[in-house]
């Protein structure tokens, strides 16, 4: 009898645990533009971010836009912009901030203000 019940507990426990992690929505900073990524894509859940980090007032803070003169146009936004349709792969003239960087830029120096957030690699590429 006392078998049969642990049994059952540990069953339940099981399909509980696996219906968890399948339920909980993993998002990733989408890296499909680079050809071999040294890492997995840095794992990033947006709403959840902005929600702690207080941002959601201000997209521009992360999708800026910038002048002619290199100039942050305030209140202006790219949301609806990926990174890399001003960042390309390497520097151009355009744009000198590579793709690479403006993202590690962008998350880190915010990071390192706030004393908040990780910056060592590991801490945003999660390998599985």
């Amino acid at each position: 009898m006392k078998y049969k019940r642990f049994v059952w507990l540990a069953a339940l426990i099981f399909i509980l645990s696996v219906f968890n992690v399948y339920s909980q929505e993993i998002l990733v900073v989408d890296n499909t533009i680079f050809n071999r990524p040294q890492r997995p894509a840095a794992v990033f859940d947006h709403d959840d971010h902005n929600e702690k980090a207080q941002l959601e007032e201000d997209c521009s803070i992360c999708h800026h836009v910038y002048d002619e003169n290199n100039v942050r146009i305030e209140d202006e936004s790219s949301e609806d912009s990926l990174c890399s349709e001003c960042h390309s792969l390497k520097k151009i003239p355009e744009n000198s901030i590579p793709l690479r960087m403006a993202f590690h830029n962008r998350c880190k120096q915010c990071h390192f203000k706030s004393d908040k957030g990780p910056v060592l690699c590991g801490e945003c590429h999660i390998r599985k």
